[in-house]
């Protein structure tokens, strides 16, 4: 039986392709040549180039996009590519909108789901908002503890559309609109009641009482944004239209 050309030997194609991807430099966005450079920098012929590449794809550790290339990595989900085009075309109005018809779902399904750990869990997080002393790590904990409700109501699909909305309000213009929205004391006293109000509700498997203080939390939110927004507007419109 004769040997394989050197030229041909998909295993070697394939530990040189490992190495590449180890300590090679590779391109924007850890985008590999093609093929047909690959080949004639590795010395190596393109079908053994394609077999191994066929290999490291099956292993998730390069994907393919058609008609751009090939990447280093795991092939990042769907929404991430949109991810930006939906935050840059969302409003806080809309993601309230959104959350309202949402959250309270979640509620009530964490109501009837979550485990005992899933509510030691929630009072947790509720206590580390309680403490932070900063917008910031206010911000980061009431979005660990909503997400927290949102796993515990046991809905993979709901649980994905609660990470796109959760990702809107990463952003930085969403964030300081609610820092403004909440900066006293008494907005974080009754924000702090009524988390406390819908764990206890979720502890007591009232799926009606959590879903309503889920509900009334982010209708308080709602005004208060509203509030803002329209205080924001004035100052920055001396005539105060509104229109």
């Amino acid at each position: 039986m004769p040997e394989t050309s050197p030229k041909e030997n998909s295993n070697y194609a394939l530990e040189k392709l490992r190495d590449l991807l180890r300590h090679g430099d590779l391109g924007t966005e850890g985008k590999l040549p093609t093929e047909r450079t690959l080949s004639e920098k590795l010395g190596l012929s393109r079908r053994a180039i394609r077999r191994a590449l066929e290999v490291l794809e099956a292993e998730g550790a390069i994907w393919r996009k058609q008609g751009s290339g090939t990447y280093a990595g795991q092939k990042p989900d769907e929404w991430s590519g949109q991810l930006e085009t939906i935050v840059a075309g969302t409003n806080f109005m809309e993601i309230m909108e959104v959350r309202l018809r949402i959250e309270p779902q979640l509620a009530q399904l964490a109501a009837l789901r979550a485990k005992g750990s899933d509510i030691d869990r929630m009072r947790d997080l509720a206590q580390k908002i309680a403490g932070s002393e900063d917008a910031d790590a206010k911000e980061l904990w009431d979005g660990a503890l909503h997400r927290q409700i949102a796993q515990s109501a046991g809905n993979q699909l709901f649980l994905s559309i609660f990470d796109v909305i959760n990702r809107v309000r990463q952003d930085d213009a969403w964030q300081a609109i609610r820092e403004r929205a909440r900066n006293s004391a008494n907005t974080m006293n009754v924000s702090n009641a009524q988390h406390a109000t819908i764990i206890d509700a979720i502890a007591s498997r009232d799926p009606a009482k959590a879903g309503e203080a889920m509900r009334q939390h982010l209708l308080m939110l709602q005004e208060r944004l509203i509030r803002q927004t329209s205080m924001d507007h004035l100052e920055g419109d001396p005539q105060g239209d509104l229109s």
